[in-house]
């Protein structure tokens, strides 16, 4: 099962950097042209996204049939949408990101639903999970599936940043993920233009050096690929690049401001338009 996810051989190799992309609108042709892009990981998204539970199994499938790890973020730490995600209709993610997550309880009550016991109280009986994982047996995903699904947490409450070092020490969670725009909004400081107060700097730079000093791998929500570069030259592994929902409408608009020319030159058509249509 590890050989067969991507994102966690990334994350144990060398620097253990690895890039990422959010899928935030559902079809499976979708999750295959974000896949097929050169990303490591791709983030089907049930909390902010338009993908509802059938879409997210179709995009999980898609993904992995593309040698990409799937992760799905669910809507909210609940049991059950760790089981749906992991555990259901031959799709299972390779890792599951939850948000908003405050406190060591809420750590720990992931894990629990995240892992078979000993460690979690996951229930097994599932004919299906194992099939995006190189068609292992059943008894064999029960053996390595603890180690081999990834259990991320979002970071991104005055809370949690309070909490954070008893959080990285709860046994069972794996990524310590930065969501940089509900962090800034919870401690005061939203990036409303684009630059970052330095409170919230110190704030970001707090949760990847906590990741690291627990063993930890960290994360981080990027918003451009220069911006994921700074992320990851500030030691964050697990960075993601674009959004599927924002890069189409960005590279739509730029083709149509450059089929249009410049300001003059749209002006210049503007005007024999008026001196024709008099």
């Amino acid at each position: 099962m590890q050989a067969a996810n991507r994102l966690q051989k990334a994350l144990r190799a060398g620097s253990g950097l690895s890039f990422g992309a959010w899928q935030m609108l559902p079809g499976s042709n979708i999750s295959r042209i974000i896949a097929r892009s050169g990303f490591d990981w791709v983030v089907v998204d049930t909390e902010h996204g338009n993908i509802d539970d059938g879409a997210m199994h179709e995009a999980v499938a898609a993904i992995a049939g593309c040698d990409v790890s799937p992760l799905v973020r669910i809507a909210a730490n609940e049991s059950w949408m760790v089981k749906r995600a992991t555990d259901q209709h031959q799709h299972t993610a390779h890792g599951v990101i939850v948000p908003l997550l405050n406190t060591v309880d809420d750590a720990k009550a992931l894990v629990r639903s995240a892992k078979f016991p000993p460690a979690g109280q996951r229930g097994f009986g599932s004919p299906f999970a194992m099939e995006k994982f190189g068609g292992i047996t059943q008894m064999e995903y029960l053996q390595q599936a603890n180690q081999s699904l990834l259990t991320i947490i979002q970071i991104e409450t005055q809370e949690a940043l309070h909490n954070i070092e008893e959080i990285a020490r709860v046994p069972g969670i794996d990524v310590l993920f930065c969501g940089p725009f509900d962090l800034g909004n919870n401690i005061g400081h939203p990036i409303l233009d684009g630059t970052m107060h330095d409170e919230l700097k110190e704030a970001v730079a707090k949760i990847q050096r906590v990741a690291k000093e627990n063993r930890k791998a960290s994360g981080i929500y990027a918003t451009s690929g220069e911006q994921a570069r700074e992320y990851a030259d500030q030691g964050f592994q697990m960075v993601s690049v674009a959004t599927d929902a924002a890069s189409l409408p960005a590279s739509m608009q730029s083709s149509l401001t450059s089929a249009r020319g410049s300001y003059v030159h749209s002006a210049l058509n503007m005007a024999k338009g008026a001196i024709r249509g008099r």
